[in-house]
């Protein structure tokens, strides 16, 4: 079996990073913050995707890759189709969580709240901000649905071209924001024999309590 990543990290003795109480900040946002940068400039590709996991009423789970569009008043933002799977497990159940992977940086950030919509004025500006084809993509996909072939899509595409050429494209309305409010934000720190480190905020009132968790 191919050797991993952590394998030779583990074999090699590195310590790629420390993650210690007297050394986070004390607010996650921030934390979250400096290590999303830090992935930014670390040049990983698609360091804005994110698993969200959602499930329904009865609790059955669901995840997928959305991207994040950024953190507003404390709150994780990324835009979908409402009528997707993931749009009708949140109408049934609006707790989720969310799970950012860094592996050059063998990090991870593991996110649980509650979602909401946001507002239609938040999604239209962001929906207007989009290229030309992801607007029209939008409008035109009826996401999760099961459709006869790839020229439903193709035929669409075309008409919605024509039907907009000269005019600006509205959003749909089944298409918006969602944005979670975390109760409970972990990060993890990969080390050497899986000694890794993980440190957990939660949320306590208004204040978040800091805690450390066993590898």
């Amino acid at each position: 079996m191919k050797k991993t990543d952590s394998d030779n990290l583990e074999q090699e003795g590195m310590i790629p990073g420390d993650l210690r109480e007297e050394s986070i900040l004390k607010n996650p946002f921030e934390q979250f913050k400096m290590w999303f940068e830090e992935a930014a400039k670390g040049g990983i590709d698609e360091y804005n995707a994110m698993t969200l996991a959602t499930s329904t009423k009865s609790g059955h789970p669901s995840a997928r890759i959305v991207l994040l569009k950024g953190v507003e008043d404390n709150e994780f933002v990324f835009y979908t189709n409402y009528n997707s799977r993931k749009g009708s497990n949140l109408k049934e159940n609006p707790y989720a969580a969310l799970v950012f992977f860094w592996q050059p940086l063998h990090r991870q950030i593991r996110i649980e709240g509650r979602i909401k919509k946001v507002s239609s004025a938040r999604s239209d500006r962001y929906f207007h901000s989009r290229p030309r084809g992801s607007q029209l993509g939008a409008v035109l996909s009826p996401q999760s649905e099961v459709i006869d072939n790839r020229d439903f899509i193709d035929d669409q595409l075309a008409r919605l071209n024509d039907e907009f050429s000269d005019a600006i494209i509205p959003r749909p309305k089944h298409w918006g924001g969602y944005a979670l409010e975390p109760s409970l934000i972990e990060f993890w720190q990969g080390r050497p024999n899986r000694l890794h480190d993980r440190i957990v905020y939660r949320r306590a009132g208004k204040n978040w309590k800091i805690e450390r968790l066993a590898p």
